[in-house]
């Protein structure tokens, strides 16, 4: 199969190009910008998400659209905003392919989206997958716990903190939980999907097999990097809160309310997408092992 991949160039994506070569699909990647020496074996087309027009021709042709734009923070000021991202790219992507003629389409969405969400991320994340629900083509979407391998940014930033701080922030009692799911098991998924037809109008929670506290996740990192349990420092989730809404509009603070907000009202499922796909999903001490050194 041809498949129209948008959002292909980020962590999510370049795992999922590859994996969809690998899978013997080749693959035609939206870009900004075309790059010289762009990924081996893939067709780079140009465009924006935001702008229908600017790509919709070069939808035609393929055989099954994945979407996997999203943004995990919004810098208002450069016209990065969940609703433009999330919601406008979304509406534009399930017009582009139902104009071309194509009915297969795979949509990224995030475990937590539902309508009344506190976060925005979230919100926005439903809005979309309203948009795809809504179409007439055959979609199927899945909502993935927090995406760990490697280049990933949480992950790494945690491991970080690990290696240059004396303790190690933790936003409120860190006993909220998390299940963390393997870039390349995500990617698997989505592969799979296409020649599954029974996946058609579902959406898959996805979760990898370790449900762990914030806590114990930062001590499973410190292990990965060759370092005893580190010394964690709680913070309030009150005073949190109050300083992150002073300041988050500055690009260099590393999180936003939005972010603890999901943070801490978790990310875990049952992982009932296993029996649809017939794999069991990399643990996460494996999985972070084989791309963070022990140094």
């Amino acid at each position: 199969m041809k498949i129209f991949v948008a959002g292909g160039t980020g962590f999510v994506g370049t795992v999922l190009c590859e994996t969809l070569r690998e899978s013997g699909h080749s693959v035609r990647l939206l870009v900004h910008r075309r790059r010289d020496h762009g990924p081996d074996g893939m067709e780079q087309v140009e465009g924006d998400a935001a702008d229908l027009d600017s790509f919709c021709g070069s939808v035609a042709g393929c055989d099954a659209v994945i979407n996997l734009i999203g943004i995990i923070r919004e810098f208002a000021g450069r016209g990065v905003t969940f609703e433009k991202l999330h919601v406008e790219a979304t509406r534009n992507m399930v017009a582009a392919a139902e104009k071309v003629g194509i009915r297969r389409y795979l949509q990224m969405s995030a475990l937590g989206s539902r309508p009344n969400a506190v976060s925005q991320y979230h919100r926005t994340k439903w809005r979309a997958e309203e948009l795809v629900r809504g179409s007439g083509l055959e979609w199927t979407i899945f909502r993935p716990s927090l995406i760990f391998g490697p280049g990933d940014a949480f992950v790494n930033m945690v491991a970080d903190q690990i290696r240059k701080l004396p303790v190690v922030p933790v936003i409120g009692d860190g006993k909220y939980r998390l299940q963390p799911i393997f870039v390349k098991d995500v990617a698997r998924c989505f592969v799979k999907a296409l020649a599954m037809p029974e996946t058609v109008g579902n959406a898959y929670e996805l979760c990898g097999p370790d449900r762990l506290t914030y806590l114990e996740l930062i001590d499973t990192i410190a292990t990965a990097v060759g370092r005893s349990r580190p010394v964690k420092m709680k913070n309030p989730l009150l005073l949190m809160k109050l300083a992150t809404a002073l300041l988050e509009q500055f690009p260099i603070y590393p999180v936003t309310l939005d972010q603890i907000q999901m943070l801490i009202e978790e990310s875990i499922c049952d992982g009932s997408w296993q029996e649809t796909f017939g794999f069991t999903p990399t643990r996460f001490g494996e999985g972070i092992a084989s791309y963070l050194q022990a140094n």
